[in-house]
């Protein structure tokens, strides 16, 4: 690991994104939480610089935002502007599955908002920032579950069960990672998506399945070496699958991966690009 470098993690109150935290925290890094509920992350923001190292203690820090309100994701990156000099790594982990509120207060999935136009929004208003890094890295936080897009259900125009609301929004986040990818590239700006592990022990995975097939940490140690491990300095524009070859039980690491064939279509990107705006234009109306 080179250097120590300035992370913000989103959903990093429990789960991976807590893990890697923690991880980052004890190398030395100075990390920046996120969650939903202030007072559960100030009780993380602790247990985080109760094992930094370094002057890391000193650079253990969060923000405060429900990403189901994209306005609140903006103020969040204004705060996050105004706060730090430069950000290194950003790393979109937050993520939802089940939830008793399927639909937003502007009558869109929750899971597309969540997943992927929250991070669409946050990374767009934190770009400068990155740019102010010698070699920024954003990690998107994808799935083994990744199916084609209803643009009906994207508007909010038709419901879909969580498994596929959950699925196409993954599949969104990869879809924009190939196209950011390229985008930023030369502003020395790595982009890489990953499926950290189908099924890890996570609260999610239960709330959804009730059973685990790898622990979280599984999960947790590929988003670490995508962040800072110097073997990952080169890779942009790739799909990381932390599946094993022969199946998705155990604890082995993956390898690089193909995405769906939707994720390098040029075309497929261009029409989600294009859908995208037209969802943010009529919530910002």
């Amino acid at each position: 690991m080179s250097k120590t470098k300035t992370i913000l993690i989103t959903g990093s109150t429990d789960g991976i994104g807590k893990l890697a935290a923690l991880h980052l925290a004890e190398a030395g890094h100075h990390v920046y939480l996120h969650g939903r509920d202030a007072d559960k992350l100030a009780s993380v923001i602790a247990e985080v610089q109760a094992v930094a190292t370094g002057d890391a203690v000193d650079h253990i820090d969060g923000f405060v935002a429900d990403f189901s309100d994209l306005t609140a994701v903006l103020k969040m990156a204004a705060d996050i502007n105004e706060k730090l000099p430069t950000l290194d790594v950003l790393i979109n982990n937050a993520g939802i599955y089940t939830t008793s509120s399927a639909m937003t207060t502007e009558g869109l999935d929750v899971r597309f908002v969540v997943n992927y136009l929250a991070p669409y929004e946050l990374t767009n208003a934190l770009l400068p920032l990155l740019k102010q890094s010698s070699k920024a890295r954003i990690v998107n936080l994808s799935s083994a579950a990744q199916v084609p897009i209803s643009y009906k259900a994207f508007m909010g125009q038709e419901r879909l069960d969580d498994k596929a609301a959950y699925a196409q929004s993954k599949l969104a986040l990869t879809m924009w990672s190939m196209h950011l990818a390229n985008r930023v590239a030369s502003d020395n700006i790595n982009v890489i998506a990953v499926n950290p592990g189908s099924l890890l022990n996570t609260k999610m995975v239960d709330e959804a399945y009730g059973q685990y097939w790898s622990p979280a940490d599984k999960g947790a140690n590929i988003l670490t070496a995508l962040a800072v491990s110097d073997e990952f300095a080169d890779d942009t524009g790739k799909y990381f699958d932390n599946d094993i070859k022969d199946g998705v039980h155990g604890d082995a690491r993956g390898e690089f991966g193909q995405p769906h064939a939707n994720a390098l279509n040029k075309d497929t990107i261009a029409e989600l690009e294009q859908q995208t705006q037209t969802v943010l234009q009529s919530i910002f109306a």
